[in-house]
């Protein structure tokens, strides 16, 4: 049964809220591909059997990649069967908001895990019951770090994508970001840092930044906490196995993408955000916190030790419009990282940055170079060719790349990428990619 709780009336009130005729003008700036149906798929009148041909058709033109050396905010890892098998367990999968204590404690104890887990990977003390995504993870850390008034400092370095949703958010409450460029290192700039701190109400980088270059994150988290300013660190989670946790850098918050945290690439979700604070600011944290207890018996319990207030009475005291949390992500999250463990995460962290030093040095010897080349970076690196060479432009190197079956970097310009790799990439793959860039793959 189709579920339109709007009527016409309801929908022509709210487009004339907005000023505009049609729902389509919401999205005008959108550009789709030439060949995308405007209104929906062509497919009335059709039998079973031939709608079926249909889809099939059109999901042919779909290309998975074996091969993938992008990154850019969504990561290939190699999830571990168990999760897989845990998370479609039937009782995860249906299971609701937890109202109910007494008639919840799997979903609860569930919840309860992933925020141990997420406590643990980054330090901090408390976790709340996870987010959408991580931009918006980002961009709830920032109101409640920063919601007393005071500039919002945000490193250049954080993923666009998630500087455009923390702008949105600010918006919202007539605040702007404040962009901390990078230097010739490609590292944020922390004399623009120094300078700002008596005005600054938070600074938010990511660690590694969005062209992979490790941060020097303690050396600002000691500024920044010297100064009383929030210090909210965006992580990648597998560099948390060997790098230095956002506790151990003074960060106030740790904000995350969780899905590379045994969850696959599909077309952009479902995602995870995660978010752990100090225990100073738990009174402040958006959605809910899932606690342990003891019933009359002595036997361990599940409640909700704190609730969203976006959801129940006293919303007039929230600062987040976020009531739901990503549970069954969350769950996914919790067993890949009880399955992996704490070795084997740093395994993986260890294998990511030993195969992208690998592949930079195989794009080297390719003709390549590296933009950043006196900067430590973890499992993604910066390349850029010789303009005068056209073999070697950024759109050549990609194109031969997919005609052997294989997903370059992201093109930053016409002669930067931006590489990636992970525990799945071998040697053979690396190898073979750098043969096809230096021409010995065959120029294509």
């Amino acid at each position: 049964m189709r579920y339109t709780p709007h009527t016409q009336a309801d929908i022509d009130a709210m487009l004339s809220k907005l000023g505009i005729s049609d729902i389509s003008e919401l999205f005008g700036g959108i550009e789709l591909p030439k060949d995308s149906p405007k209104r929906g798929l062509d497919i009335s009148g059709l039998s079973a059997q031939e709608t079926e041909r249909s889809l099939k058709r059109l999901a042919a033109k779909n290309k998975v990649y074996d091969t993938v050396f992008l990154g850019a905010g969504a990561y290939k890892h190699y999830i571990p069967p168990v999760v897989r098998h845990i998370a479609a367990n039937p009782r995860f999968v249906t299971a609701y908001t937890p109202y109910q204590p007494e008639m919840s404690q799997g979903i609860l104890q569930a919840i309860f895990e992933y925020q141990s887990c997420i406590t643990r990977l980054t330090g901090l003390d408390a976790s709340n019951a996870s987010m959408y995504d991580g931009a918006t993870a980002a961009a709830e850390a920032v109101l409640m770090c920063a919601g007393g008034g005071g500039d919002v400092l945000v490193s250049e370095g954080v993923n666009p994508d998630v500087i455009a949703v923390i702008e949105t958010y600010l918006s919202g409450v007539g605040r702007t970001v404040t962009k901390i460029p990078l230097g010739a290192d490609g590292l944020t700039d922390i004399e623009f840092v120094k300078a700002r701190l008596s005005t600054a109400a938070c600074c938010l980088i990511s660690q590694p930044n969005y062209l992979g270059n490790i941060e020097k994150a303690k050396t600002l988290g000691g500024l920044l906490n010297g100064a009383g300013v929030g210090y909210i660190m965006h992580v990648y989670p597998m560099a948390l196995g060997v790098l230095a946790s956002p506790s151990e850098c003074g960060a106030d918050f740790a904000t995350g993408e969780g899905q590379p945290l045994g969850m696959p690439l599909g077309f952009g979700g479902p995602y995870l955000g995660f978010i752990a604070a100090r225990e100073k600011y738990i009174r402040k944290m958006t959605g809910r916190i899932v606690g342990a207890t003891t019933d009359k018996d002595g036997k361990i319990v599940y409640v909700l030790t704190l609730q969203a207030r976006e959801q129940h009475i006293r919303r007039e005291k929230a600062s987040s419009s976020i009531c739901s949390n990503e549970a069954l992500c969350a769950l996914t999250a919790a067993v890949y990282l009880s399955a992996i463990g704490k070795r084997g995460l740093a395994e993986v962290g260890e294998a990511c940055l030993s195969k992208a030093h690998y592949l930079a040095d195989g794009l080297q010897k390719a003709g390549l170079k590296l933009k950043y080349k006196d900067t430590e970076f973890f499992n993604e690196f910066v390349t850029v060719s010789d303009p005068a060479d056209a073999e070697l432009s950024a759109d050549r190197i990609l194109r031969r790349l997919r005609r052997r079956g294989i997903l370059g970097g992201l093109r930053l310009s016409k002669t930067e990428l931006l590489w990636c790799a992970t525990e799945l990439n071998t040697k053979d793959e690396i190898d073979g990619a750098c043969r096809v860039i230096s021409g010995r793959g065959g120029r294509g």
